[in-house]
């Protein structure tokens, strides 16, 4: 069974690649299934065409499709993390190989762009005290890895 609604990765040739590391990244994944290319189709004859996989209840599909494609920031996935442990463990595996960028953002060694956010984030830069708000976004546009701590003390005022 899968999503009405399925992510689908292009890759060139990393796909089973990439699906293992997310699902051994993320609790509660799976790899689904995986087809390989048949004679007479674009791919090698035996090689892995596409891997099912499953996030966390979210399915997703990965292709090794060639380097005719690439990705970009454009699109990114949202990462929602309890506890600063866990914002620490997604950044440093995805910063593996990755790129940091700003606010959260990483590209991991496969070209896929993560946003690893406290699950507070929204309270803190959309809540219902505008000065408190416009401290946290402060905060936030001055951070690259989030810290969760600080975001909330700018919220609340107490960071100093």
């Amino acid at each position: 069974m899968s999503s009405p609604i399925t992510p689908f990765f292009w890759f060139d040739t990393q796909a089973e690649e990439a699906a293992a590391f997310y699902v051994d990244l993320f609790e509660d994944s799976r790899i689904v299934g995986v087809a390989r290319y048949a004679p007479n189709t674009p791919g090698e004859e035996g090689t892995v065409m596409t891997v099912d996989f499953e996030l966390r209840g979210t399915y997703f599909t990965a292709l090794n499709g060639g380097p005719l494609f690439e990705h970009t920031q454009a699109t990114s996935f949202v990462v929602r993390c309890a506890t600063q442990t866990d914002i620490d463990r997604f950044w440093d595996a995805f910063l593996d190989g990755g790129e940091a960028s700003q606010c959260g953002w990483i590209t991991d060694r496969f070209g896929i762009t993560w946003q690893v956010v406290p699950e507070r984030l929204n309270e803190w830069i959309g809540g219902p005290d505008e000065t408190g708000r416009n401290r946290a976004m402060q905060a936030m546009l001055a951070m690259v890895r989030f810290d969760a701590a600080a975001l909330q003390a700018a919220y609340e005022g107490t960071d100093g």
